[in-house]
């Protein structure tokens, strides 16, 4: 088994109808290899109901539509929702409160736990927001999504599995165009990589900044080259799952 451990993780899963049959034909048909599902969507439940076979972690949501914790404050929602304005002053306690009915809530759709977790937005960044993740991954031994080194030396003096470097974005333009998957593909190092992105349609039922972009994602990863290059480059498709048995160099075990 190479060295080069690469997950393709597509987030966003039940966050509209025409997004989630994008994630799934690029699962099932192309190169992505695992997906995180937003599980307080009004559209997560017909997503989950057809995940079966794949690999599924929690897309974190505090940005928007309603907590699934009961006893969420409502002090700390805006119009009964949750609010990515007012994330960063949410407590720890409640943010890990909210996290485990996420994950509660995704295993109960699912019929099986959670992979991993990453959030929503990136929003994970707030102190207190990643203090609540944290609390919540170890509590469950799950793997979190580190964006950055410093995050990533956090989590793993807490003891919590991530991946060795992260790359994606998504902007204006689309993010993982071919030419872009291609560079990325050929300078990966020895280690694990997690590389978010975002295909789909465009959201026919939610309102979305990341749209037509999606598109020109998904066909980069269904496209007949995007095997090829991880072959030649040796890399080793994984999911979430596989990080709990990884230290940078090792392989998988």
């Amino acid at each position: 088994m190479g060295k080069k451990i690469l997950i393709i993780n597509a987030d966003d899963l039940g966050y509209d109808p025409a997004v989630s049959r994008g994630i799934f034909e690029a699962m099932r048909g192309g190169v992505v290899s695992s997906a995180t599902l937003m599980v307080n969507s009004p559209h997560a439940e017909p997503a989950a109901a057809s995940a079966s076979g794949l690999s599924i972690g929690l897309h974190f949501n505090l940005a928007r539509f309603a907590p699934v914790w009961s006893d969420f404050p409502d002090a700390l929602l805006v119009g009964g929702e949750l609010s990515e304005s007012i994330a960063d002053q949410l407590p720890a306690k409640v943010v890990e409160q909210e996290a485990l009915a996420q994950l509660d809530l995704l295993e109960a759709m699912l019929g099986r736990p959670a992979t991993h977790l990453d959030a929503h937005k990136h929003l994970h960044h707030w102190p207190a927001v990643f203090d609540g993740v944290c609390a919540a991954a170890k509590a469950r031994g799950l793997p979190v999504r580190s964006i950055d080194g410093r995050m990533r030396q956090a989590l793993r003096k807490r003891g919590i599995a991530t991946a060795d470097a992260f790359i994606g974005d998504a902007g204006q333009e689309p993010y993982w165009t071919l030419t872009r998957f291609r560079r990325a593909i050929a300078e990966l190092s020895d280690e694990a990589t997690e590389l978010m992105c975002h295909p789909g349609y465009p959201p026919t039922a939610v309102a979305s900044g990341y749209s037509l972009q999606r598109e020109v994602e998904l066909q980069t990863f269904l496209h007949p080259s995007a095997p090829l290059l991880l072959r030649q480059a040796g890399v080793t498709l994984a999911d979430y799952a596989a990080l709990r048995g990884w230290t940078k160099g090792s392989g998988l075990r």
